[in-house]
């Protein structure tokens, strides 16, 4: 098991335009070119272990991919069955998004991950869409994966989701556009919105009215994709938390997409009193440009709404919290619970190994600022962990064991560390 060692700083000025890739955006990219006609052409795409595996399963459906190490190319000719049985690895993203791609595909199909994934829940989309004549089941009646589909015929629905998730309401529209009729789905609260941006910019029949989304069947195969995937906020956000909980410190975050349903936990740091600017310096398929944090003495907040805008970044929205004056709380965040872990209970065990004291809830936690104290603590197999533990290290030193999972999402995490403090791996 692999372990990294970081120290404090005292201040630094950190400027990067090598965030990584928006993860979110990569998957799609590569799953959506697989329904277009002609040559799609992505730059920026998150070469990551999540994202790779996407990509390796989109050419095992039959695409033709290029990659010139600068610009992955992808044309299709339709999804063709795979004799091989399709690995997502980490990512619960692939793994939903791939229900609603496959569940109309004809042929059949097997979904399988890490030890990690394979304990997540997918009933959350495998029920709906058998609901709508999806030929879709795994372990423990279709929630555990490995999970084998034969496409099918699908009916068109009237969804009402009972949380908001980009990944069910993702899935649901991509088994919409290979339904028989117009689609509407419900949710709670507005999720994030990428698959609807980026599968109209590609010609896809599809209206949002509000938490309302229709979506009409293609008459067509889209057009091919030609997109610059924008940083991800989730990962910029780890050095706007360093920033902001270290004196004198400062940082420049170029190129990040700027959609405002994936900059939420950069609006609470604000609202704790942190120093925060945003500049737009592009609005093609998403509003992208630069993001400024300086330090500033931080104070408690309560989060409590849109919890699906932020819910990747509440881990390191969490060391924020442990350096903020007062008590601050996470409510309705029970979603933390299915993660690569359970975020609720590894960030408050983590938090009081470093002498934070903490309250654990049902649907997410209280933390009580101090002094964060150096420890050695456990990622448990997640990426968020591992990197929010380590910027935590900013502050008093730490060390975190099982740091290989950051491949899953931010492969030059630790380059780009190193330009805050020194890091021993």
């Amino acid at each position: 098991m692999m372990r990294a060692c970081v120290e404090s700083a005292d201040a630094f000025s950190f400027k990067s335009d090598a965030i990584a890739g928006d993860k979110s955006i990569s998957h799609r990219s590569a799953m959506f070119a697989v329904l277009a006609q002609g040559e799609s052409r992505i730059e920026n795409f998150l070469r990551a272990e999540d994202t790779l595996n996407t990509l390796k399963i989109v050419g095992q459906l039959g695409a033709d991919i290029h990659d010139d190490g600068s610009v992955i190319t992808i044309t299709s000719n339709g999804i063709k069955e795979s004799s091989e049985i399709l690995d997502c690895g980490n990512s619960g993203t692939g793994m939903r998004l791939f229900c609603g791609l496959l569940s109309s595909a004809q042929g059949h199909f097997i979904l399988t991950g890490d030890e990690y994934l394979k304990r997540r829940p997918m009933k959350r989309v495998t029920q709906p869409l058998r609901n709508i004549g999806a030929k879709l089941d795994g372990r423990a009646d279709g929630d555990l994966a490995p999970l084998s589909i034969r496409g099918a015929s699908l009916q068109a629905f009237n969804y009402e989701s009972k949380i908001a998730s980009a990944q069910v309401k993702s899935a649901m529209i991509l088994a919409a556009l290979r339904s028989d009729g117009v689609c509407t789905y419900y949710e709670p609260e507005l999720s994030r919105d990428h698959t609807e941006r980026m599968l109209k910019g590609m010609g896809a029949h599809i209206e949002t009215q509000g938490l309302i989304t229709k979506v009409w069947p293609l008459e067509k195969a889209l057009k091919p994709l030609n997109i610059r995937v924008p940083a991800d906020p989730s990962s910029a956000f780890f050095f706007a938390v360093a920033a902001a909980i270290t004196p004198n410190a400062s940082a420049v975050l170029e190129g990040v997409t700027l959609n405002v349903t994936r900059i939420e936990a950069f609006k609470v740091l604000e609202r704790m009193g942190a120093n925060i600017t945003y500049d737009i310096t592009d609005e093609r398929y998403e509003p992208i440009g630069t993001i400024t944090v300086k330090s500033a003495p931080l104070k408690a907040v309560v989060v409590e709404e849109n919890i699906s805008w932020l819910i990747d970044e509440l881990p390191a929205l969490s060391i924020a919290m442990a350096c903020a004056s007062g008590q601050s709380i996470i409510k309705n965040a029970e979603e933390l619970r299915v993660k690569e872990s359970d975020r609720i209970k590894t960030v408050v065990d983590n938090l009081n190994l470093c002498g934070i004291t903490t309250e654990e809830y049902p649907d997410g936690y209280a933390v009580n600022g101090g002094t964060l104290r150096k420890a050695c603590v456990n990622s448990y197999g997640d990426h968020r962990i591992a990197m929010s533990f380590l910027i935590a290290g900013l502050r008093c030193g730490m060390e975190v064991e099982d740091i290989e999972c950051i491949n899953t999402s931010f492969p030059n995490f630790f380059e780009l560390l190193g330009q805050c403090t020194k890091v021993i791996r």
